[in-house]
């Protein structure tokens, strides 16, 4: 098979069109046979619950060249786990987490040409997600809803690769006690925006959001989850009920734990810690885990002694197991890797 012309070493990421995408639709309480079609465009009503009160929600995952050519999807299983618990949530009827896979692996299949090289540091990114796309205008759920999927090649989603971030403590929060910060709902993204156009202009790399209820805890950034490392090597993850259970850190901490026998520990982080913390990083989908070098807090600065010219240590071995099992250089724990051809 044939590769697309793209120049995959110096993709941003962004979208760009893909040759098929997977169409499934719910209607009179069933979903219909999903298909694969060439249309990326979506018709709907001007009075749809999607446009009208933001019924949606989504997933991200990638598929990846290996090293001996295979095609592979990491952990898609998963994906479709945390899109069901985000559709109870959001009163979405559940699309089957088996047909989830299957059509993960479609698009996949059907976009092969797509899917980056081997040694190019790109990805084929696959973006699953459902709306409500029936009329309401009363404030309720929708009666029919789509789930659709469709992929698209990326590079690094920051700029400059492994190089150390800059975040700056948001004034804004990112989710309420009891709210929708644990599912994958676009409107909790809709909310970051401003935040971190203004992080951006300000010349900061991305947001941190500390807990709403306290403002004293370390939740996660606009699209991330925070990974910590101790002076003595100890790999810390931040818990709160309002944070999405990101996939990526919980393959880190697998690989912590079981790969680099490192202790790992899952707790609440008190923003007062983070000076005594020897190294920090944003793990998710699209990032892998990208390092933080310096944390800015309305005029004081928390420098992490792995400074800002390189990943720390601990990181650097995190980054480099996760990515190897996932592009095929090390064994992967049963269950991690889906080959689609």
């Amino acid at each position: 098979m044939e590769k697309k012309n793209i120049d995959w070493e110096n993709l941003g990421f962004g979208y760009i069109k893909t040759d098929k995408r997977y169409v499934s639709k719910y209607v009179d309480g069933k979903w219909s046979d999903g298909v694969l079609t060439e249309d990326d465009t979506i018709t709907m009503s001007e009075c749809a619950c999607v446009l009208q009160y933001a019924q949606t929600i989504f997933e991200g995952l990638k598929a990846y060249t290996t090293q001996d050519g295979k095609i592979v999807v990491f952990r898609p299983d998963l994906n479709a786990q945390r899109l069901a618990n985000s559709a109870r949530r959001m009163e979405m009827p559940v699309f089957p987490e088996e047909k989830f896979v299957e059509a993960v692996e479609q698009v996949v299949k059907a976009n092969a040409a797509f899917v980056p090289p081997y040694g190019t540091g790109a990805t084929l990114y696959l973006r699953p997600y459902m709306f409500g796309s029936n009329p309401v205008i009363g404030v309720k759920p929708a009666d029919e809803f789509e789930f659709r999927v469709f992929c698209t090649p990326v590079g690094p989603y920051f700029k400059g690769g492994a190089k150390p971030l800059t975040i700056k403590v948001s004034d804004f929060d990112r989710a309420a006690p009891h709210g929708t910060g644990f599912i994958k709902a676009g409107l909790n993204y809709a909310m970051s925006l401003h935040a971190i156009v203004t992080a951006h202009k300000e010349g900061f790399d991305e947001n941190m959001y500390l807990d709403a209820a306290t403002r004293t805890k370390v939740e996660e950034t606009g699209g991330a989850n925070f990974l910590f490392v101790t002076k003595d090597n100890k790999v810390v993850t931040p818990k709160s009920d309002s944070i999405l259970p990101s996939i990526t850190r919980r393959s880190l901490m697998t690989v912590a734990k079981d790969y680099l026998g490192l202790e790992v520990e899952e707790r609440e982080v008190y923003f007062s810690e983070l000076k005594d913390f020897a190294e920090c990083g944003l793990c998710g989908t699209a990032a892998v885990i990208s390092p933080v070098g310096k944390i800015y807090d309305h005029g004081n600065e928390i420098c992490f002694p792995s400074g800002m010219e390189k990943m720390g240590p601990v990181t650097q071995k995190l980054y480099d197991t996760l990515t190897g099992i996932q592009m095929g250089r090390l064994e992967a724990p049963e269950g991690w890797i889906k080959v689609i051809e």
